[in-house]
């Protein structure tokens, strides 16, 4: 998992990376139900940051305009937005596909990924497009990734909308095609265990990072450290959240077996991976090289979903996780 911290400005920008946070995703909170901020901001933001970070853009609820969100996403492209966040709230599911569609033809020539999003509270409004489409909505709609947000200012956050197993369910299915899997909505601290044990790529905050923990205060490198920190040290299995259950360690050479090397890929790419070696061969074992801890949980399920054995698990003297999968 990695920190994606929503900023306004260059100010913000600066604080979240001093603070160790992974993307910077600018937006403009006072314009309508989460907006765009202006070409000049992001272009500012888009400069300063560093090229091993990511600037992104959201464009928030998007309006019924498939033109104009073309053009918006055109927009960032030409900005160089790592990528750009396409939502939808109240929306037919064909228009919504449509606009995604438009969109991913709008980023032809370009590096920025297309981002479907969906929000996790869109049922609490008359014609909302159920979260649950989320998945669907994003392979349909040619996206790169997806994100799930909430719009709610009542305390709710995401899991008080989509609960644990159901977000894991979608983030996996999300790996399965390669897509980047973020998460967002009112998320804090308290929701760590829970947010790891679903293990998304990406985990999104404002308020739980800024200076008074209220969103509409200014983003403080200190928030954004801890944060960060306390995300690390479940994602290294220093605290677990799984409580213990996994797979005994058992070790073994890797000598006559396939290796697929994981360290520096997501767990999108891990899987992706994967099935390609038991689609192209399905006779040969395969030990998979994972980056930590948290990830082994996913390929655990990814495993037990497909009906493969998981053969053994240990640590090497890197501190790598390796396991041996028989198809």
């Amino acid at each position: 998992m990695i920190l994606m911290v929503s900023v306004q400005d260059l100010y913000e920008a600066k604080q979240a990376l001093k603070g160790g946070a992974d993307i910077v995703d600018v937006k403009n909170l006072q314009e309508a139900l989460v907006g765009s901020a202006h070409p000049n901001v992001v272009k500012e933001i888009r400069d300063e940051v560093p090229s091993a970070h990511h600037a992104s853009v959201t464009l928030g609820v998007v309006p019924d305009q498939i033109g104009t969100v073309s053009m918006a996403v055109y927009a960032a492209g030409i900005l160089d937005a790592t990528s750009v966040k396409v939502g939808f709230m109240v929306r037919e599911y064909n228009v919504a596909l449509e606009t995604l569609l438009a969109a991913k033809e709008a980023l032809t020539g370009t590096q920025t990924k297309l981002i479907g999003s969906l929000f996790a509270d869109n049922l609490l409004h008359d014609g909302g497009i159920d979260p649950d489409l989320m998945v669907k909505l994003a392979k349909e709609g040619q996206c790169d990734g997806f994100l799930i947000d909430t719009l709610v200012k009542d305390g709710r956050n995401l899991f008080d909308f989509v609960p644990e197993e159901r977000l894991k369910e979608m983030v996996l299915e999300g790996k399965e095609l390669g897509m980047s899997t973020a998460l967002s909505g009112h998320l804090k601290m308290s929701d760590l265990d829970e947010l790891s044990r679903v293990n998304p790529d990406i985990v999104g905050v404002r308020g739980a990072v800024c200076q008074k923990g209220d969103r509409d205060s200014r983003v403080h490198w200190e928030s954004v450290s801890e944060f960060k920190k306390q995300l690390d040290l479940r994602q290294t299995g220093e605290i677990n959240v799984h409580n213990g259950n996994g797979i005994p360690s058992i070790n073994q050479e890797s000598d006559g077996w396939i290796v697929i090397d994981g360290t520096g890929k997501t767990c999108a790419g891990i899987i992706s991976a994967l099935s390609v070696q038991i689609s192209d061969d399905s006779s040969s074992f395969i030990e998979v090289i994972i980056p930590d801890v948290l990830n082994t949980y996913d390929l655990i399920v990814w495993a037990e979903k497909n009906s493969h054995d998981i053969v053994t698990q240990r640590k090497d003297t890197g501190g790598f996780v390796r396991m041996l999968i028989k198809p």
